[in-house]
């Protein structure tokens, strides 16, 4: 598609300034990251709440270090609202460049530091990302689901290859998102952990609310374990969107079907229903399964064409794009940005 084309088709999907749709988006890590960049191009009026669990790599040294939320999420959400221009592109790189060497700073990313800085220099989480935000020309705005670092357990059965029967609490989101065994549940800790007001007010406040994709017990379901969140988005008068993954992620949820998704997401947060669910039409196999499924949430599927073309398990940025606008055209509403 050449430079041209994609301009004109982001004008057909951009709203007019406005009435646009205020949207929030839920998740972390490079699902999140996904549904960002597909958003930024259909409404300006844009919101992540990010999950705050992480405590692997740079994050988990910053974490462990400081005692700092994790920042890593939190930075590539605000990569991928960066714009497609000059200046959107070169920050985007920048704030996801890692150092290299054998030194102190090797593995961190610049943008880890750079959100770490400023939330020791304000003293304000919401303030600071706000700031970065606004350095980065980022098409809406990044908030992390709660002000206090979490830690994720799972309680995962076959965890040991040697005793697969057995259950075992496994601790920690990297590990988590690892194991090699059936994770059942999910929780965390504290067990009840503030959520950020800004990012309640965003959920209560928004015409639409994306949950997902990501990875599923690590970055989409430790959203509801939020109770002011969950209570949010239950009680907002928003569409909910559900947005399935392209494909199981190894380890925490290997051999899932598209329905076996909904079904322990439902488990976790049983009062919690959604209006869509967005699929990839090539990565269903069983679709009366899934309307099934979505039916026990209350919602409809919709299936589209939202993976890369090239066979690669990552969502198209413009087909996401495409697939969002139509829902939220379709299935929403009259709002004022009709």
């Amino acid at each position: 598609m050449t430079g041209r084309s994609l301009r004109l088709r982001r004008r057909k999907l951009l709203p007019g300034l406005k009435g646009q749709p205020k949207v929030v988006a839920l998740g972390g890590g490079m699902g999140l990251s996904a549904s960002l960049t597909a958003l930024r191009r259909i409404t300006g009026d844009l919101t992540a709440v990010v999950t705050v669990a992480d405590d692997g790599g740079s994050s988990g040294r910053l974490r462990d270090e400081l005692d700092v939320l994790p920042p890593g999420d939190l930075r590539k959400a605000l990569a991928a609202l960066c714009g497609d221009d000059e200046w959107g592109q070169t920050w985007s790189r920048v704030v996801q460049h890692r150092f290299s060497g054998e030194g102190d700073l090797q593995g961190h990313a610049v943008g880890n530091l750079l959100i770490v800085a400023l939330w020791e220099q304000l003293g304000d989480h919401v303030a600071a990302l706000d700031l970065v935000g606004k350095l980065l020309g980022a098409h809406g705005r990044v908030l992390p689901m709660s002000a206090v670092p979490l830690e994720l357990q799972a309680e995962v059965r076959g965890h040991d290859p040697a005793r697969p029967e057995e259950l075992a609490v496994v601790r920690g989101q990297a590990t988590v998102a690892l194991t090699r065994g059936e994770v059942q549940e999910v929780r965390l800790v504290p067990d009840d952990p503030p959520a950020v007001p800004e990012a309640v007010a965003a959920v209560l406040d928004a015409d639409w609310v994306v949950v997902g994709p990501g990875s599923w017990f690590s970055s989409v379901i430790p959203h509801l374990l939020v109770p002011e969140l969950l209570q949010a988005l239950v009680e907002t008068k928003a569409r909910r969107v559900l947005s399935l993954n392209l494909a199981p992620q190894p380890g925490e949820t290997e051999g899932f079907s598209p329905q076996r998704h909904l079904e322990v997401l439902a488990r976790h947060a049983p009062k919690l229903a959604f209006d869509v669910v967005l699929a990839d039409q090539d990565t269903v196999p069983d679709q009366e399964s899934l309307r099934e499924a979505a039916e026990l949430l209350g919602g409809t599927v919709e299936l589209a064409a939202v993976a890369a073309p090239d066979g690669a398990p990552r969502h198209d940025p413009e087909l996401l794009a495409a697939a969002y606008d139509r829902i939220f055209r379709m299935h929403g509403r009259i709002g004022p940005w009709r």
